[in-house]
């Protein structure tokens, strides 16, 4: 079973260590808390950074929120990241007999109910801030 991409709670975690130590990032450091290699934690930096949510300057505190923590929704978050390809959280299986009534139909109805569940996660994520978050880790 494929799972959505590691990427997005990685950003969380990144974008979490930045509201709670803004003035302490270092690559090293957010690469340890995060236990993973610099190089994954740069690329992640990067889509963060392409996506408006942070500053990135070589040095001690060079990562910077450019958004407050309470605007910073996890879809936010979960878009910068590219977790899912082409928009798409749930991917059909290609190529389904359409000689048969199941197979025929089966793309159809099944995509209406993902679009509703997708739909219904992003609106979930979208009610939750960082500083939602980062209150709890205290």
């Amino acid at each position: 079973m494929k799972q959505i991409s590691t990427r997005f709670s990685m950003a969380v975690h990144i974008l979490s260590l930045i509201a709670v130590n803004p003035n302490e990032m270092t690559g090293d450091f957010i690469a340890g808390s995060v236990n993973t290699n610099p190089v994954v934690v740069r690329r992640i930096m990067g889509m963060l950074k392409k996506a408006g949510l942070v500053e990135v300057r070589p040095g001690v505190g060079g990562a910077l929120l450019l958004k407050t923590p309470e605007e910073i929704t996890l879809l936010d978050i979960y878009r910068a990241v590219n977790v899912i390809e082409e928009n798409q959280l749930f991917r059909l299986h290609d190529d389904p007999n359409k000689q048969c009534p199941v197979g025929r139909n089966i793309e159809l109805i099944l995509q209406i109910e993902l679009d509703e569940a997708q739909s219904a996660m992003e609106n979930r994520l979208a009610q939750t801030n960082l500083s939602q978050l980062t209150v709890k880790f205290k």
